[in-house]
């Protein structure tokens, strides 16, 4: 992955001048967080000194953003940038390097101490893939990497193992064309080779677009993750203005014993329900899932801006059918019909899930509201009825 971190300022502006609204960027934010959750971490360990702006606000979702003008503006003008990185909001990728160039970049996926977990390929993956043993410090577990049902071709297994040949190495670029399915099976006939890369081409262009390397970007809904992220919070904002610095590790340590109690209380909540199985729109979830021991059974689709194909489709309803799955979740930034096609003919129930906190909010409570609002939505959803 490439490294985001640039040059600070050499002279510093005051820190009267810091983000106004947390809502939205202004021109006049010095310091900018990319998404809520990760907002609502710097904002925590900024109370008491200032607010951070906000670039993707309200139900906006970073895999589809496009930068305004005004947040344009900001990005020149700010001193400090948080982000996830490159693997999850492409949209900063190129304006960190050019219209923030003056500024220190933080990517927090860079962060060590970090549970990272690789990219699951596909809809349908193995019902108890939840990599209990992978290494906490940016250690992939193989188990966990090899996530598929194993309905898969040798091919795709491989592709999922990130063991990937020259062939499939093209099959990533982001210039498919139809005829690559020819070429990478041999030994299927026409109609079937174009029928299988008709749906796995749109979901590894989706793959793509969701990022850029082999590990889950929404690293945010693993709370300790969280304590990894505020201490690296905590760390830039220190160097960047060492004045309040008192404040800011204050700060950071009430986050830190917050989000170890809200640890414990949600595997408290959560616990009554981890074995139930259910299916999520897209697959955002893994980070919770390996936390709390969560079975997710699929994913409707790997990328949200793209409609998953009817063989995709069919995968999954077969899964929630034949496992029984007990919910299939939609997310309130992307059309949720594609639940009800799923659920279609089962008897899964439908459930919301928001992994960037939509409604809520923004501010330093927001990170802990999004977290209890998801445990509570598995909970409610995957419990037996009554």
């Amino acid at each position: 992955m490439k490294r985001a971190t640039r040059s600070v300022l050499p002279v510093m502006l005051g820190w009267a001048a810091l983000a106004l609204p947390s809502v939205g960027a202004s021109a006049d934010d010095k310091v900018i967080a990319s998404i809520k959750p990760v907002h609502s971490l710097v904002a925590g360990v900024m109370q008491g000194v200032g607010d951070p702006g906000l670039i993707v606000a309200g139900a906006g979702s970073p895999h589809s953003f496009s930068l305004r003008p005004s947040q344009a503006r900001a990005l020149q003008h700010a001193q400090l940038v948080f982000w996830v990185g490159e693997d999850l909001e492409t949209f900063l990728e190129k304006p960190i390097g050019t219209l923030a160039a003056g500024a220190k970049s933080v990517a927090l996926m860079e962060t060590p101490g970090l549970t990272l977990l690789a990219l699951r390929e596909g809809g349908a993956f193995d019902a108890h893939a939840h990599a209990h043993e992978a290494d906490d410090d940016h250690g992939h577990d193989d188990d966990h990497a090899d996530h598929d049902d194993h309905d898969h071709d040798e091919d795709h297994a491989a592709h999922d193992d990130h063991d990937h040949d020259d062939d499939h190495t093209a099959h990533d670029d982001h210039d498919h064309d139809e005829d690559h399915a020819a070429r990478d099976d041999h030994d299927h006939d026409d109609d079937h080779a174009a029928h299988d890369d008709h749906d796995h081409a749109k979901d590894h262009a989706a793959h793509d677009d969701h990022g850029h390397g082999a590990t889950d970007a929404h690293i945010w809904l693993d709370p300790e993750n969280a304590v990894v992220m505020v201490r690296a919070i905590e760390a830039a904002l220190v160097a960047h203005d060492p004045s309040n610095s008192a404040q800011y590790q204050a700060n950071a340590a009430a986050m830190t014993r917050d989000l170890e109690a809200l640890t414990t209380e949600l595997r408290a909540t959560l616990e009554p329900v981890k074995d139930r199985p259910f299916v999520v729109f897209h697959d955002a979830y893994q980070n919770m899932e390996h936390r709390f021991g969560l079975r997710a059974i699929g994913s409707i689709t790997v990328s949200p801006e793209v409609i998953p194909g009817a063989e995709r489709v069919a995968e999954i309803r077969s899964k929630v059918r034949d496992l029984e799955a007990v919910c299939v979740f939609s997310e309130p930034q992307f059309e949720p019909k594609l639940v009800s096609v799923v659920t279609e003919g089962t008897n899964a129930k439908a459930g919301v899930l928001d992994p960037l906190g939509a409604s809520i909010e923004t501010g330093p409570e927001l990170y802990f509201q999004l977290m209890r609002q998801m445990a509570a939505s598995l909970r409610d959803c995957l419990s037996p009825s009554s």
